[in-house]
């Protein structure tokens, strides 16, 4: 398929933004009443409507014209979900707001576990339709590109039916949902045995047939006290590393250590981060791992943000995530999100948007998409303005009125 759309009032390409540091709007490189020509599912080249639509009727190509104002910039990235899962957490929520710790939920029937057993007890085919339905309410909202995580299974049979139905998902919805194993989100307290026995177990048992049935090749752990420890957090990733597998950490959410283990392994990002110190950030700065702070987990749970203005300013990257989750971070509103931290954390609107598209894109280890230059995919996202700026100023309110994947619109 070949099509040229446009004119779009501006278009955003990010092109010749780098990818880690601070960024200025002013270097944001804004093209006026341009087009985008699209080929294959990817983007040919951006450039003047007029002269492109010129070249394309002489080359007999179909045009998609454009009426109104629009505003045209990659498709939205979301590096960190977990909308695999059954069940509500509410009653959690409830709680929490009561001033009800996280321990005491827990111990009460609430927290991770509440949603393993709920999970557990859904059918892959309500999976499969729940994953759906979140990854189009995503797509709808200008995220064409979504990772989504297990583990409320927590062993081999409940983790192969959640990465089984985000494959299942993926090959029914327009959105690209990229599948990464969370087996070692916390520790079952139905597993008999210890959890360096039950890491063991994932390393022996699971991911081998992971890549056989090529479910996932990401794999991720939360290191935390209430989950798994740094040292034995770090022999699991270089093991599983060993066995071909991008590495991403659940990372300082609460206590610091996990990004620093992140950075030693060679992960590809280290999400959370609201417990990182002038040391982390300083380790992530001098690495190649992305950090990805989600401001939906600190206003679900009442946290503070993620270091977002310490890590650009210290030189490293960023991106924004939603966590979409059903207990920490339920909302699932990633531009909402991405606003709101903009504003606490004074990011610029480059800084924010390219935490939602080019950044987040490395995050999960993917350079063919973020950027709206020649050879990328044509993921794109178009909202119903004549100026860019209007898209963070509604708070996520402004919705896309086209969205694109691979050049279709969706």
């Amino acid at each position: 398929m070949e099509l040229l759309i446009g004119p779009f009032s501006e278009l955003l390409s990010f092109e010749g933004l780098s990818l880690k540091g601070a960024l200025s709007d002013e270097e944001l490189i804004i093209q006026k009443e341009a087009g985008v020509w699209v080929k294959d599912g990817k983007v040919l080249k951006t450039g003047p409507f007029h002269d492109l639509s010129m070249e394309a009727i002489a080359q007999n190509v179909r045009i998609s014209h454009l009426v109104t104002p629009m505003v045209v910039l990659p498709g939205f990235v979301d590096a960190h979900t977990h909308i695999c899962f059954g069940g509500s957490r509410a009653r959690d929520y409830a709680m929490r707001n009561a001033g009800k710790s996280y321990l005491e939920i827990a111990r009460s029937g609430g927290g991770i576990w509440d949603s393993v057993q709920q999970t557990r007890k859904a059918s892959k085919k309500e999976l499969i339709a729940d994953i759906k339905n979140r990854a189009q309410r995503h797509l709808k909202n200008g995220i064409t590109t979504i990772e989504v995580k297990s583990g409320y299974g927590l062993n081999q049979e409940q983790e192969l039916k959640m990465l089984e139905a985000i494959k299942e998902a993926n090959e029914e919805t327009d959105a690209h949902l990229i599948s990464t194993c969370l087996a070692a989100h916390i520790f079952p307290k139905d597993f008999d045995g210890e959890k360096e026995v039950y890491l063991e177990y994932i390393l022996s048992d699971l991911l081998p047939e992971l890549k056989i049935q090529k479910l996932s090749n990401r794999v991720d752990i939360f290191i935390e006290d209430t989950a798994f420890e740094e040292a034995m957090s770090k022999d699991f990733l270089l093991k599983a590393k060993g066995q071909g597998f991008d590495l991403t950490v659940h990372a300082d959410q609460f206590h610091p250590g996990g990004s620093q283990i992140a950075v030693e392994v060679g992960a590809r990002s280290a999400d959370h981060l609201e417990a990182s110190r002038d040391k982390e950030v300083e380790l992530l700065a001098k690495s190649n791992t992305i950090p990805v702070v989600l401001p939906g987990a600190s206003m679900g749970l009442g946290e503070p943000f993620g270091p977002a203005r310490k890590l650009l300013d210290g030189g490293a990257s960023l991106a924004i995530a939603s966590d979409w989750n059903p207990g920490s971070a339920p909302m699932g509103q990633l531009l909402t999100q991405a606003a709101v931290l903009g504003t606490y954390e004074k990011l610029s609107t480059a800084e924010t948007l390219s935490a939602l598209t080019f950044r987040a894109a490395a995050a999960l280890g993917l350079s063919d998409r973020g950027r709206l230059v020649g050879g990328m995919l044509a993921d794109m996202v178009a909202f119903p303005v004549g100026d860019h700026r209007e898209i963070l100023y509604h708070q996520g309110s402004l919705k896309p009125t086209m969205v694109w994947k691979d050049g279709k619109l969706c």
